[in-house]
């Protein structure tokens, strides 16, 4: 009888440890009742990381206060008058203007969505507010986008400079956006620079990573034609690099652009200036829908309106020909002065071309008030039915367990023990049949869920969870992913964030493995047909496009405040990145290979699941790990709706002035964020090496 190869033995071991693991967190849980520390993390093992931090800023507040203040009167200046300025610009010089450029990025398409854009604002009456958020816009990313160029020149030019701006990028888009709020408020002072500061430090990264990639990108033989013809160093980085990477660099301040957009409309929460975000946010928390839904669309038109501008015109960049002539260079520039100029000419005789008549807007909010209330009063049995569903079947039993759910008011029924073992001899019959079938991963999957779908996941203990999850990243990512899991663990036990998290991990991974089913699946289906694609592109530009909270509006609307709200917009916001990533990754399987199957008598099917989808694994995956960041910079945003986690936390120290325990939440979230990142990417590396014929 051959003795069993190395690779044999391996996977026996690998299957032996993992049956202890799990008989180790079922005895852990059964073990909680009598051993109260198991269930929860012992508040003296925790540090005082929130007294330490507050402790840190009041020094730095002590010392640098005085600094900071003068910087933030400097910057009122430059937002004083561009705030001014377009408080100023009569409405019909602003919507010229504005539909030229719209012209000019993508046609009479674009101009006519950016002219109706502006009407819709001026019939609602809210020109003045809009110019206040673009005041902010038009302020924060130039900055944003000179600090992201120099950052990225700097990590082009040095390799450690690059690694050193990596980790910081990561960082400072992924702790939520609240949890660095409260400290510039506490050092700049309350107002309108609080959002200027908070647009530049998350809008910067997008604009660091487009230079260095624009500027590494350039193909060597344009450099090699600088260099023959004389030019100098600065001649060569600023004639030759620069431009030949200019549409990449574009790209970045497209990007740029749109992440100030979002954190400006965040940074309203805590006031500052009356511009549309703040309308959205004091409507919806008046419970005025109608009011809150109309301005809402604002920010989302604005939105969209710059998105496809600035995209339009990094794709539209010029070539590196010259042009000849003044009026060859400057030809679109003097169009738009002289169009603008006979607008406002015209305006000084026709005062109603100066400021939007009062008689000429319109209010909406009323109707649709009645009509949403007309809705869900006729709905409302149809939607309970289904938030009760998804809430006693899959939301609380992920939470507390179906041993703590089913009942006669949740399920009809009383559970017994005999249900319990029914409910084991089942996952043991899905498992059992998964591992005969030679499919050992999926097994110890289903033993995994069927745990802690019984048991919940608040009511893990905390070794056992520390113990499943740690093995679980050696298993994924080898001894390198294993010591990153401990160590995240030790932050978020250490701190006293592990209850909290644990919360966040249930909400956002229900949402995401939601959102992930439901956009693979429409990304698969948009990329076998061509119209359906089309349909799904507005949409997926919409929601990608429009500020976070604006998608809590229409939940709040139907289902009301609550945890069932949170996971709908968690899901309305990262389903985008795996459609975008599936139909990406289907429509860019090599031909040759399609061929090559189709000719070997592959049916449609066939060519789809064992070909298609295999192949496009590492973009699936990719949109995967896009899911999971977006689902958990939504977070913070539903605490808004009432949600009692990390995100709830980072709100509450935002509201009390406590940077201390606010920063603690947000790097918790980090912490779980970079964490997810690395188990994507383990994830993806064995998916290529399974591509390739390797064994991962």
């Amino acid at each position: 009888m051959a003795e069993p190869s190395k690779a044999q033995t391996s996977d026996r071991k690998s299957l032996l440890i993992w049956i202890l693991v799990l008989l180790s967190v079922l005895v852990l849980a059964q073990w909680q009742s009598s051993l109260p520390d198991l269930k929860s993390y012992p508040a003296a093992w925790t540090l005082p990381a929130t007294d330490w931090l507050n402790t840190g800023m009041d020094w730095v507040v002590g010392a640098f206060k005085p600094v900071f203040r003068a910087l933030s009167a400097v910057m009122e200046y430059p937002l004083f008058w561009v705030s001014g300025f377009l408080g100023w610009l009569p409405w019909s010089v602003g919507t010229v203007i504005a539909v030229i450029i719209g012209y000019r990025a993508g046609a009479w398409p674009l101009a006519a969505f950016t002219g109706g854009s502006i009407l819709y604002i001026l019939l609602m009456g809210l020109w003045p507010d809009t110019m206040n958020s673009l005041a902010l816009v038009a302020v924060s990313v130039p900055l944003a986008v000179l600090l992201g160029f120099g950052l990225g020149v700097a990590g082009y030019y040095s390799p450690r400079v690059e690694r050193f701006l990596t980790p910081v990028m990561d960082i400072t888009q992924t702790v939520p956006a609240f949890a660095y709020l409260l400290p510039i408020l506490i050092l700049f002072g309350f107002g309108p620079v609080v959002g200027l500061i908070a647009g530049i430090i998350f809008a910067f990264p997008p604009m660091v990573k487009n230079t260095i990639i624009g500027l590494r990108d350039v193909p060597s033989d344009i450099i090699e034609s600088g260099l023959m013809s004389g030019a100098t160093k600065g001649q060569l980085f600023f004639l030759v690099r620069a431009r030949a990477g200019l549409r990449q660099i574009l790209l970045g301040v497209n990007q740029t652009t749109m992440a100030a957009l979002n954190m400006i409309i965040v940074a309203s929460i805590i006031g500052g200036s009356e511009d549309i975000g703040w309308r959205v946010l004091s409507t919806l928390r008046k419970a005025e829908f109608g009011e809150s839904l109309v301005a809402g669309i604002v920010i989302a038109l604005m939105a969209m309106v710059l998105d496809r501008i600035t995209y339009g015109l990094a794709t539209r960049a010029p070539d590196m020909s010259p042009q000849q002539g003044f009026f060859g260079r400057h030809q679109f520039g003097l169009t738009v002065m002289g169009a603008a100029a006979l607008t406002y000419l015209a305006a000084l005789g026709l005062p109603d071309l100066q400021t939007w008549p009062d008689d000429w807007t319109v209010d909406p909010a009323g109707g649709l008030n009645f009509g949403i209330e007309v809705f869900v009063l006729w709905a409302k049995p149809v939607l309970d039915s289904v938030k009760n569903f998804i809430i006693f079947t899959l939301v609380l039993p992920l939470k507390i367990g179906l041993v703590n759910v089913v009942g006669p008011y949740t399920w009809g029924f009383t559970a017994t023990v005999w249900h319990a073992v029914g409910y084991a001899a089942l996952v043991a019959a899905g498992s059992g049949l998964a591992f005969w079938r030679g499919r050992r991963g999926q097994a110890i999957t289903i033993v995994s869920f069927g745990l802690i779908m019984f048991f919940g996941l608040t009511n893990l203990t905390w070794p056992g969870a520390s113990l499943l999850l740690i093995w679980f990243g050696f298993r994924s990512g080898g001894a390198r992913l294993a010591f990153w899991t401990l160590a995240a663990l030790v932050f978020i036990l250490s701190t006293g964030s592990y209850d909290k998290a644990i919360l966040s991990v249930q909400l956002c991974g229900l949402a995401v493995a939601a959102s992930f089913l439901i956009g693979t699946g429409l990304g698969i289906a948009a990329a076998q047909s061509d119209p359906f694609s089309r349909i799904l592109r507005p949409i997926n530009d919409t929601l990608q496009t429009m500020p976070v909270f604006v998608l809590l509006i229409p939940v709040i609307m139907i289902f009301k405040i609550g945890e069932f709200s949170a996971l709908l917009a968690i899901i309305a916001y990262a389903v985008v990145a795996p459609i975008r990533y599936t139909e990406y990754g289907l429509r860019n399987v090599s031909k040759d290979v399609i061929e090559a199957a189709t000719s070997m008598g592959a049916t449609r099917s066939q060519l789809l699941w064992r070909v298609k989808v295999p192949l496009a694994m590492p973009n699936i995956m990719l949109g995967l790990n896009q899911a999971i960041m977006f689902g958990i910079s939504m977070l913070v945003v539903t605490a808004l709706v009432g949600t009692d986690e990390l995100g709830q936390i980072i709100y509450i120290g935002l509201s009390k002035g406590n940077f201390g325990i606010g920063f603690v939440a947000g790097m918790a979230m980090a912490v779980i964020a970079l964490l997810a990142d690395q188990y994507c990417r383990a994830w993806q590396k064995r998916i290529d090496a399974k591509l390739k014929g390797a064994r991962p």
